[in-house]
Order: structure tokens, then C-alpha cells, then sequence
């Protein structure tokens, strides 16, 4: 049997694995390695006195149809996303802990995709819309304004060097000063116009101000055939959070014959022939190597490079150890109301506003998105009916004063904000509080991030190593990305590939599934 060892339980090696072993036809011999106690990667759900915390929040949706399959084969699909009244009334049982009556806990809910910019202590649609309620909140001025800004981004193309230079190509100088710049600063700590333009067009591929438009006037005319992400209106979602199936992978596959090892963190790969011949793993302070025939890592690149026992050209060297990332940090709040009036016509539990996620553009704060846990599964809340329950997401980096931070401090200060944006009235709301760290949640597109291609084309030397997920490519791939690099991986190996660009091209192009 061919031994694989696959380095990461998160959303590319659970896949990788899964896929493998309905492959298998006694090939392979599966071994999972996670350097955590538990598995997802930043797909995981926390759990927090009864509360449940997604990590960076999870729409699962895919244009991918292999994605799609592959969910809705493990978790069924259930309910829809309108809140009508006896549905409301059916969710105000369940989260006041009364009897479910379909007894399903293994499935997707329908949601409603709805996620809004708080700027000026004013909500805005996301992506912008052209409601009346988009150009009351702006003003006359600054309408005019954005409008001749666009039209002059029409005329006059920038180069686009930058990620600046793609935002304001895509929206004119003026709504990317108002929803993108700031915004942008706060995630990756850099301004846009010293970033590589690859995320924007990965993360806004064809969406525009004329996109918008366009999907404005499909809605009227009933001819809507949008293919934008960033548009969609619904998506479905794990009744528990993104680990309810997670977890559930990693029991099947251990089921199926895996080996999945946890609180394993991998320090030393080794090489014979141009191939990963061994993986050495350290657990509770013992060091364990095993042999392997194909490797497949969604380990940070950087991480990766740095555990090769042999001799690594001084240029590859430098490239890995240059490679930035921005930490993330996520605070939950529990609050028993928010001072956010529900204005919509879109019916909540507890009539709270009905935002997956609210933007902040606010610079004079460091908060960057609020997540509001009750929208996207009641079942995320002890007492979704009479508490609101909400994460609070940071950007940082590792080491810097905001990540050493004492929890107490954190949450004061994340409390502050919230009490200074006017999201709550007071401390006194607060009924209870949670930090959670997370190291290398993004991969970054500076520093040595545009000599990536030499790195890529070392790594690819190895012929039977495969670098999937969103850290293994340094790429910052949604979750349905990295699941397609695994599929893609999958492929090579299954059928004896050689060529590993199918890998690697997952989400570069801009008509990557697109098409039907």
C-alpha cells in the first residue's frame, strides 16, 4: 500500500483524505497530521459556555459543483431562508430549547446573505447597492461625487500595479476612499497602493459598479443571471457551526481506515530522489517519523520550508522566510440587546438587524467586521431568543502589542469600541466574553509574496509532494478554493499526473467557475 501522509485537518486535508480513501480500493494508507487538539483549521467552532464561536465566519457556497455535491452529501439540506411567521415561531421554540421536531441535527439551514457596511453610523449594502437608502445615507454631495469619480475611472484605465490601483479601476476614486482604503489598511496592515493586486481580483472578481448595476436591473426585470459570490443572496450553513462538519469528516475518514493524529505538530521533512520520503512529527514531547510515498501539505509554505533536513537553494530560503501573513483575533460578546434598530423588512428572532456580518470602515476604531452568531445559526446561541451573541474580528500580527494583549485588556478594549460606535450603550450590556487567537489566518500579497512563482516551481520539483489549501499555496483561497486544490491534487495522484499547474491554478483565472 502506498503510505500518504497529509499535514493538516482543515478543509483541504479532510477533503484530500476523504476523497482519497472513496479512491482507494486498498492503495493507500491514510495518515492525517494536526498539530491542534481539534480539527477545521479556521473552519472550526468554538465552544463557549454554551455558546458557539465560527472563526472568521463560513458561507458555504461554491460554483464549484463538485463542492456543492461533496457538502450536501454529508450534511442534507434544510428549511429555506425566509423568516416567515411561523418559521420565526418554530426558531423561537428551538432556541429556547424546546423539542426539535424533525430531530435533525447532521444538516444544512438555508440563510439569508446579508452583510452591510457601518460607516458614517450609517448601514450600507455590501457589495453597494442602488437602493434609495444608499444615496439618503451618503448625501447629495458625496453622490455626485462617487458617480463623476466612476465615470472618470471608465475613461482614464490605471495600470494596475497596486491593489489600489484595481479598487479604483473598479469603482472610482471615491467609494474606494469611502468602503475600500481604509478597510483594506486594517486587514493587512499595509495601505493598498503596497499590495499586489492579485487578492483584489481573486476577492472581487468582475464585480463593479457597472456589475452592480446590472444585477439591479436583473432583480427588476426578473432576469438576474449574476455569477458573482459577492452577490449571492443565499448560502447554506451547518445547523452547529463549520465544525459540526468537520468534525463529521474526520469521523468518517477514521471510519473509512485513517489514521488522524492530533496535537501532532510536524518539524522535519526529508527528501530521497526528488521525493518526500519522511515526515517527522512531534507529540508531547516525543519525535515520530514516518515513511511516506506522497505528501500532501496545507501547512503554511513558509513552515514547510523551514522543516527540510536537506539542502534548500539560499534564494528558496529566502523567498519562504519572507512570505508575511496577518494574524486574526476574534472576540465574542454576549450582550442581551443591541442598540442597532432592525429598520429592514426582513424578520429576525428578537427583531435584532439582520447582518451575517457588519463591515466596519470606521477608522478611528481597530474593530474590523461584527459578526452576529444568531443570524447565522440560532443554534450558535444558548438563548438566541433573549441574547444577542457577537464576534468582534481584529487583524493583527503575531508578537505585536495588540496580539500580546492580556485577555482583559482585549476584551476592555474591544467593549470600548463598541460602546464608541454606538453598537451597544454601555458596558453594563455585556453579559459575557471570550478571545480566541488565530496565528497565520492570511496569507499576504507583499514582501517576498511576488517571487511566489520561484518558490512554487521548487516545491513542484518534488514529485510527490502536493501543496493544497489556502496556507500550502500561500493564496488566499475561500474554503470551496481550498477544497478544489484538494480535488485537484487527488486527481494527480489517482491518475498518475505529473503536471501539478491544475493544483496551483485553482482560483487564478477569472473565469475559474464560471462556467456551468
Amino acid at each position: 500500500m502506498k503510505k500518504i501522509v497529509i499535514i493538516g485537518a482543515g478543509p483541504a486535508g479532510l477533503t484530500a483524505a476523504d476523497t482519497l480513501l472513496k479512491e482507494n480500493n486498498g492503495e493507500y494508507s491514510v495518515t492525517v497530521l494536526e498539530e491542534s487538539e481539534t480539527v477545521g483549521g479556521i473552519s472550526r467552532t468554538v465552544q463557549y459556555n454554551g455558546n458557539r464561536m465560527d472563526i472568521g465566519g463560513h458561507r458555504f457556497f461554491s460554483k464549484d459543483e463538485r463542492v456543492m455535491k461533496w457538502w450536501k452529501e454529508r450534511l442534507p439540506v434544510q428549511g429555506s431562508p425566509s423568516f416567515d411567521d411561523k418559521k420565526l415561531g418554530r426558531e423561537k421554540q428551538l432556541a429556547s430549547g424546546g423539542p426539535d421536531p424533525d430531530k435533525k441535527d447532521n444538516v444544512f439551514l438555508v440563510r439569508n446573505r446579508i452583510s452591510r457596511i457601518y460607516f458614517l453610523g450609517k448601514f450600507f449594502d455590501y457589495p453597494i447597492s442602488l437602493k434609495p437608502q444608499t444615496f439618503i445615507n451618503m448625501g447629495l454631495k458625496r453622490t455626485l461625487k462617487s458617480g463623476f469619480s466612476y465615470a472618470g475611472s471608465l475613461v482614464h484605465k490605471r495600470e494596475e500595479k497596486s491593489l489600489e490601483d484595481l479598487y479604483i479601476n473598479h469603482f472610482g476614486r471615491t467609494l474606494y476612499s469611502m468602503f475600500f482604503e481604509g478597510y483594506t489598511e486594517k486587514l493587512w496592515g499595509r495601505h493598498p497602493s503596497k499590495i499586489d493586486p492579485s487578492w483584489g481580483r481573486q476577492r472581487v472578481k468582475g464585480i463593479s459598479v457597472t456589475e452592480v448595476v446590472k444585477n439591479a436591473l436583473g432583480k427588476v426585470t426578473g432576469k438576474d443571471k449574476s455569477k458573482e459570490t459577492s452577490l449571492i443572496e443565499e448560502f447554506i450553513y451547518p445547523k452547529f457551526g463549520p465544525g459540526q462538519l468537520w468534525e463529521k469528516v474526520a469521523g468518517d475518514i477514521q471510519k473509512n481506515g485513517a489514521q488522524l493524529i492530533n496535537g501532532a505538530r510536524v518539524i522535519g521533512v526529508n527528501e530521497s530522489e526528488s521525493c518526500i520520503s519522511q515526515v517527522t512529527y512531534e507529540k508531547g514531547g516525543e519525535k515520530v517519523t514516518l515513511d511516506a510515498d506522497i505528501v500532501l501539505s496545507t501547512m503554511p509554505v513558509k513552515d514547510l520550508v523551514e522543516a527540510m533536513e536537506f539542502d534548500v537553494p539560499d534564494d528558496i530560503q529566502r523567498i519562504a522566510k519572507g512570505l508575511p501573513y496577518r494574524d486574526f483575533v476574534t472576540v465574542g460578546v454576549l450582550v442581551d440587546r443591541l442598540n442597532l434598530k432592525n429598520e429592514t423588512d426582513i424578520k429576525t428572532l428578537g427583531n435584532i438587524v439582520p447582518d451575517c456580518w457588519i463591515y466596519v470602515q470606521d477608522t478611528g476604531v481597530k474593530l474590523g467586521r461584527i459578526q452576529i452568531f444568531n443570524n447565522w445559526s440560532p443554534y450558535l446561541v444558548k438563548d438566541a431568543e433573549n441574547t444577542v451573541w457577537i464576534g468582534l474580528e481584529y487583524f493583527c500580527t503575531e508578537g505585536d502589542s495588540f496580539w500580546n494583549m492580556t485577555d482583559s485588556e482585549c476584551i476592555e478594549l474591544a467593549v470600548n469600541e463598541l460602546v464608541k460606535m454606538g453598537v451597544i450603550q454601555s458596558k453594563s450590556d455585556v453579559l459575557d466574553s471570550h478571545r480566541e487567537k488565530v496565528k497565520k489566518a492570511y496569507p499576504a500579497y507583499f514582501d517576498t509574496y511576488d517571487e511566489m512563482d520561484k518558490l512554487r516551481d521548487y516545491l513542484n520539483t518534488f514529485g510527490n509532494l502536493y501543496c493544497i489549501g489556502r496556507n500550502g499555496q500561500h493564496r488566499y483561497n475561500n474554503m470551496d478554493h481550498s477544497m478544489a486544490t484538494a480535488f485537484e491534487a487527488v486527481d494527480a495522484i489517482v491518475n498518475n499526473k505529473e503536471d501539478k499547474s491544475a493544483i496551483w491554478n485553482v482560483n487564478t483565472e477569472q473565469e475559474y467557475h464560471e462556467k456551468k
